[in-house]
Parts: C-alpha cells; structure tokens; sequence
C-alpha cells in the first residue's frame, strides 16, 4: 500500500499532470466566459434583427401540450426539444474552436520547425538504405565502396 501512494504521488506532482489540472480549470473559466458572450452578448442583437427572438426560447412540445416559454414547459413537466439551446451551444462550440485555433497557430509561430531528417545513405546497387560506416550492404551483400555511396 505503501508503494501504491508513493508511486500515485509521483504521478500527481509530475510536470503533465499540473499542467492538465490547470488547462482543465482555465478551460471551464473560458467555457464560462464564452457561454455568457453567446447568451449575453450575440444571441440578443441576432434576435433584434431577426425580429425580437430569443432562441433560448425555441422549444418543440413533444406530448401536444402547449407552453408560452422554456421555463414554463420545464416547469409544468412537459417534455421538449430544446433547440433553441442547441443552436446557442453551436455557436459557443465554433467560438471555442476558432479560439483554440488562433492560440494554436500563434503558440506554432513561437516554436521552430524542426530540422529536415538528414537523407540516409543509400546503397548503389539495390539502392536500399544502410549505415554511414557500413562497408557493406546488409541487404545485398554487395562491397561499398567509399566514392560510390557518396
């Protein structure tokens, strides 16, 4: 039992794990913030254009029962298709996503492109790949010869 807590708190304090503790955490703050701009700041002004809607309340009665609002059907039990909510969490899903992509490609920008592979040495009679000190092929046995492989 010992050596079970020992080995989970390496695992706990190791470098990855703090790091995905607090871009889980940033992540739901960030979810938050992008939620609230979507209902708050977005979706109203689409509405106004559209004619004064508001697509959180955008629901389908599934029993024929009819309810003036979301929260008036929720309220009295009556099931419903949301979709007024969903087309909200549409677009706080392609806000998130064009987001992470902006950072991904600048945090890109920060790193160099690793260095092109050095092209291997290739044995002129079966031109398959081998050592730079072979000095002789190991797939067709043939003797290299130092000015020929070059």
């Amino acid at each position: 039992m010992k050596e079970f807590i020992k080995g989970f708190k390496e695992f706990a304090m190791r470098g990855n794990f703090i790091d995905l503790a607090v871009g889980v955490v940033i992540g739901a703050a960030f979810g938050k913030v992008v939620s609230s701009l979507v209902s708050d700041i977005i979706m109203p002004p689409i509405g106004v254009l559209l004619g004064g809607i508001d697509f959180s309340d955008f629901f389908i009665t599934l029993n024929g029962k009819h309810a003036a609002t979301l929260a008036e059907a929720k309220a009295a039990g009556i099931p419903v298709l949301a979709y007024g909510s969903f087309l909200n969490a549409i677009v706080q899903f392609l806000i998130i996503a064009f987001a992470i992509y902006v950072v991904i490609k600048q945090v890109n920008r920060l790193f160099p492109k690793p260095a092109p592979a050095p092209e291997s040495r290739k044995c002129p009679f079966c031109k398959q790949d081998i050592a730079d000190d072979a000095t002789r092929c190991p797939h067709c046995t043939s003797v290299l010869d130092e000015a020929a492989t070059k």
